[in-house]
Parts: structure tokens; C-alpha cells; sequence
């Protein structure tokens, strides 16, 4: 275990969690709270833990996958077999101690282990509750399965890659996109339903539903010409789609270049040898408006290909030319940004070795986000939680 720099309460501390997620949308929305501070009490069943935990490999034993590690710092686990008696009886005490209660099982299942909303709120009256589900309540498909596969085809993200390539295939975005967001979706809820308490003193049941969550978000630009009802047009937010959208390769790698104006543009070119861009023949001639912005991005690649990624970097710096170096996934250790932050840490889990974390972003200059814990084993922290809340009954 890696000890932490910065001893420094988060802001969420003193407010505990009774965390019942596995996978990825309710991990990382635990982890999150745990990275503001918070005490993240992860419930594991005592057979095999979280199902994330055996996905991929890791060096020694069977259940410290990658995306587990990724997902799990900053939480304590303990081990409760809530199919017994006894292990509902350790449930209920520790609700008792805690400010939120989180959970992404489907409504019916939590409710027949005993831990429904109306259950909890017994327990402890200004519970947090927050559920997240596949799809909200009131709707045909509430109640079904969710995963972010599923969540991506039915928002209709998976129509955004052939609106862009042009390829009809419909496909997901290669990320667990839907997960994450709303994992982020389900913090918010969690710190609004937080601050109402501290405000009223009231609990309250939170419903996080994948569906509608991720729809506004994936769609938030792309309804575009089916915003205003009088005045249809197309879906896809028109810059967002287009094919041109795509780093451009220099003489040792990628860059990105969003210049802001057309000052901007020109000198871009100027740069890469192609000076009075729009005034030229081979612009002006092109024709209309569409043939011109083909012409407009064959430049730009053009005088991309000119200088090295580095080379680059400097010269829009000095001009305050938007850009940034396309990074491939090997290359992201030895950004010089990443590494003068220190963003990718090398921690050490005692069952596993050395590992590499990804720290929090967020900078609170009082109370900071920090990787207090790493990810722990299955039931690592089961006695120590159990004699914390033995004497706090």
C-alpha cells in the first residue's frame, strides 16, 4: 500500500457511504466520492467480490483486474453474505452509521434482499438513497437489465459513428461511455440530495436512470435541426460530424488545430508554407462553399505534414492558435503535461505489486482530492468496519 502525500481531509469527509455497486457505473461513482473525501464502505459478497474484479489479469492472485483497480480506490471492503441473517443484521447496523446508500441493482432484486428504499429510510430516516437504473420509472422498459452497450443503442449514440464516417454499420463508442457519465450523474445527485439534507435535515430517494441520463447528454448538440418543431432539419451538430474532424499527421506524429478565427487559419498556413491561402487561385476557384472547405482542410493537412509535432506546439503557443498534440495510448506516460503534474502514479497494492493510478483532477486548495487508499481485496477491511460499528452502538 501506497502511503498519501497529503493528509488533508477531502471536502466530502466525515460523510460515509454504504456502497452496494459493482461493474463500472456505480464504482466509479463510489470512487469519485472517495476522491472528495468521503469513507466508501464497498459491500462485497464473501464468495468472489465485485464481478469486475476477475475481468483481465492481474500479477498474482485471481480478483484485482485492471478496470477494478481503476475503478476501487479510496474505498474500504467489507465481506457480508446478505443472503443470511447475519449478514443483514451487519447491513443494517452499518446503515445506521452512514449518509448515503447507493446501489445499481435492478429495484425488485434490492427490495427482495430487504434494502429497498422504505427499508433503509427505517433504518436511518435522512438516508441519501441513491438507485441508479437502467431505465426511469414510469417507462416499458423499466425494471430490464441494463449495460452500457444497451444504454448506448437505445439513446441513439449508436448512429453518431456512421452520421461522422458515413459507414451505415450502427456501432457504440469503443469507451464505457454510458457508464461513466452517468456515474458522474449519479455523484452530482448524490452531493444535491446532500446539501438539501444539510439545508432541511430530509433524506431522500434519488433515482439515477441510465437512459434518460445519458440521451441528454450523448444528444445535448446532435437534436440540432429537430430542436424547434416548426423548423425541422437534420440531427448531427454539423461541425461534430463532419468527416474533416480528425488530427492532422505532422512529420513525427498528430496534432489537433482549432483555429479561432480566420487570422488564426492564415497564419496556421502561413506557417506550413502555404501563405495567402484565401486569396489563391487553388481556393477561389474551387468553387462553391463545400468544394472550397475541402480544399480549406486539404491545406490545412498539407501544412501540418511540414513540421514535427513538437515544432508545432511552440509556433501556435507563440501565434495563440488552439492546438494540442494527438497523443496514441502509447505516448500518454511521456506527455510532458501529464508528467509535470504527475497524473499517472505509480502506487503499490501489497497482494499485487506496483500499479499505475490515474489521479483525481480536481484541485480544492483547502481540502484536497487525493488517492487516500488503494484498491482493496475482498473483505480486506471487514474487521476493522464491523469493530467501528460495534462501538458506535
Amino acid at each position: 500500500m501506497t502511503v498519501n502525500s497529503d493528509a488533508r481531509p477531502g471536502p466530502l469527509s466525515g460523510i460515509r457511504v454504504i456502497d452496494l455497486t459493482q461493474f463500472v457505473l456505480g464504482p466509479y461513482a463510489t470512487q469519485t466520492l472517495g476522491d472528495l473525501g468521503a469513507d466508501v464502505i464497498k459491500i462485497e459478497d464473501p464468495s468472489g467480490g465485485d464481478r469486475q474484479r476477475n475481468q483481465g489479469k492481474s500479477p498474482k492472485s485471481q480478483n484485482m483486474g485492471p478496470l477494478f483497480v481503476a475503478l476501487n480506490r479510496n474505498k474500504r471492503s467489507v465481506a457480508i453474505d446478505l443472503k443470511t441473517d447475519e449478514g443483514k443484521a451487519q447491513l443494517c447496523k452499518l446503515v445506521a452509521t452512514g449518509d448515503v446508500f447507493i446501489h445499481n441493482m435492478r429495484p425488485e432484486a434490492v427490495k427482495r434482499l430487504g434494502f429497498g428504499y422504505a427499508d433503509v429510510a427505517a433504518i436511518k430516516s435522512d438516508i441519501v438513497y441513491v438507485e441508479a437504473v437502467g431505465y426511469g420509472s414510469g417507462g416499458p422498459y423499466n425494471g430490464r437489465q441494463a449495460f452500457d452497450d444497451l444504454i448506448q443503442a437505445a439513446s441513439g449514440a449508436c448512429d453518431l459513428l456512421p452520421l461522422y464516417d458515413g459507414d451505415d454499420e450502427l456501432r457504440p463508442f469503443p469507451s464505457i461511455i454510458a457508464d461513466k457519465t452517468c456515474g458522474l450523474f449519479a455523484v452530482v445527485a448524490t452531493l444535491a440530495a446532500l446539501q438539501h439534507r444539510a439545508r432541511t435535515g430530509e433524506g431522500q430517494f434519488v433515482e439515477v436512470p441510465m437512459l434518460e441520463t445519458f440521451t441528454g447528454f450523448i444528444q445535448a448538440e446532435h437534436i440540432w435541426g429537430r430542436t424547434y418543431v416548426d423548423l425541422p432539419g437534420k440531427f448531427g451538430h454539423p461541425t461534430t460530424i463532419t468527416p474533416h474532424r480528425k488530427p492532422y499527421k505532422t512529420k513525427d506524429g498528430y496534432l489537433v488545430v482549432l483555429p479561432a478565427s480566420r487570422e488564426g487559419s492564415v497564419k496556421f498556413l502561413e506557417l506550413g508554407g502555404i501563405p495567402g491561402a484565401y486569396e489563391s487561385e487553388r481556393f477561389l476557384s474551387a468553387g462553391d462553399g463545400k468544394a472550397r472547405v475541402n480544399v480549406y482542410y486539404d491545406m490545412m493537412r498539407e501544412a501540418a505534414a511540414t513540421r514535427t509535432t513538437d515544432e508545432w506546439m511552440v509556433l501556435c503557443a507563440e501565434h495563440h492558435i488552439p492546438a494540442m498534440r494527438a497523443n496514441e495510448m502509447t505516448t500518454l506516460f511521456d506527455d510532458p503535461h501529464f508528467k509535470a503534474v504527475g497524473f499517472f502514479e505509480e502506487r503499490e497494492i501489497a497482494s499485487e505489486g506496483r500499479y499505475r493510478a490515474m489521479r483525481p483532477g480536481l484541485k480544492f486548495a483547502k481540502s484536497p482530492c487525493a488517492i487516500r487508499l488503494d484498491p482493496p481485496t475482498v473483505g480486506q477491511d471487514t474487521a476493522e468496519v464491523l469493530r467501528e460499528i460495534e462501538r458506535s452502538t
